[in-house]
């Protein structure tokens, strides 16, 4: 990746802390939440396409969920371990813009994804008798595919902004991976107009959906509220649940955006609540949450035991 402004080959990623002991200590906690993250995942995944009661739109997205924050989890975290492991904590100039790239697709698209299933949730909830007319198999497959075109779009224009950008001496990145807001305040121009170009494509958008996301659950909610039966209970369960990933996940997406030039400190706090911690939510919240993906996950769990028995595999 040849570019004219750039006389930087490589960065250095200062991580998390210099003490040999809070490394170690990252290092096995990140480890941790790294492997739960993907086998959570993963088993959310196999038991939706494994169980036909699960065959459903709300479902498919948070199959289509889990991969993202799967995928989420692997662009930083792995490497971040390794780092810890071997001490070489650098990264290539096209690296850099890779862990951008990937940065902005995966977060983009579980955006788009997160307002699809608040779509969802409105329809089956507020529109109950038009739910199976609107939301059809091909309507969430085009809903995850423009969720992952969108995605593609707004990294493309993250990177391409990236890659104008002149840097000339310093190389040192104050975080555990690369990302604008960081890898920008070591450009060598103005970082107040810099500011403002990330506030304008990347925190107001996310603000913007936080927004429209938090109507339409206080809407939801609303509707829940005057019915009273055991099925507004589990639906009020659901959302709630949906709200709840929705929240852990803008929050500090729109503190880091909004404010590109806040503390360094604080940024790497929200950096790893939204990289680590953030996808293992969704296994945790859902399962717990419920029912009947616990049901379905023990009626996985004595298929594998009792092979002889089968279930259908139909999709919807």
């Amino acid at each position: 990746m040849d570019v004219a402004n750039k006389s930087v080959s490589e960065f250095v990623l200062l991580g998390l802390s210099n003490s040999w002991k809070l490394q170690l200590f990252f290092f096995i906690v990140f480890s941790l939440f790294y492997v739960a993250t993907m086998v959570g995942n993963s088993l959310i995944v196999i038991t939706v396409i494994a169980d036909s009661h699960l065959h459903s739109p709300m479902y498919f997205l948070l199959t289509n969920l889990s991969i993202i924050d799967m995928s989420l989890a692997s662009f930083t975290t792995p490497k971040m371990i390794a780092d810890y492991l071997t001490g070489h904590k650098t990264i290539s100039f096209d690296g850099c813009i890779t862990q951008i790239f990937f940065l902005h697709l995966f977060t983009g698209t579980e955006i788009i994804l997160l307002m699809a299933m608040s779509l969802d949730r409105y329809i089956a909830i507020c529109k109950p008798l038009r739910y199976t007319s609107v939301i059809r198999p091909w309507v969430c497959a085009a809903l995850v595919v423009a969720s992952w075109v969108v995605g593609v779009m707004h990294s493309m224009s993250q990177v391409i902004f990236a890659l104008t950008l002149p840097f000339c001496g310093p190389n040192e990145v104050d975080s555990f991976f690369c990302d604008l807001p960081v890898v920008f305040q070591l450009a060598c121009v103005d970082t107040y107009v810099l500011g403002l170009f990330m506030i304008s494509t990347s925190g107001i958008i996310a603000l913007s959906c936080f927004i429209l996301l938090f109507n339409s659950y206080v809407i939801v909610f609303v509707t829940i509220k005057h019915h009273s039966s055991k099925g507004s209970s589990k639906a009020l369960s659901t959302c709630t649940a949906h709200f709840i990933v929705v929240f852990m996940f803008f929050g500090p997406c729109i503190f880091i955006y909004m404010w590109p030039l806040s503390s360094f400190l604080t940024d790497k706090i929200l950096s790893v609540f939204y990289t680590i911690f953030t996808p293992i939510l969704n296994p945790v919240i859902y399962t717990l949450r419920n029912q009947e993906v616990k049901t379905a996950m023990r009626k996985l769990k004595n298929r594998l035991l009792n092979p002889n028995k089968t279930t259908p595999w139909h999709y919807f």
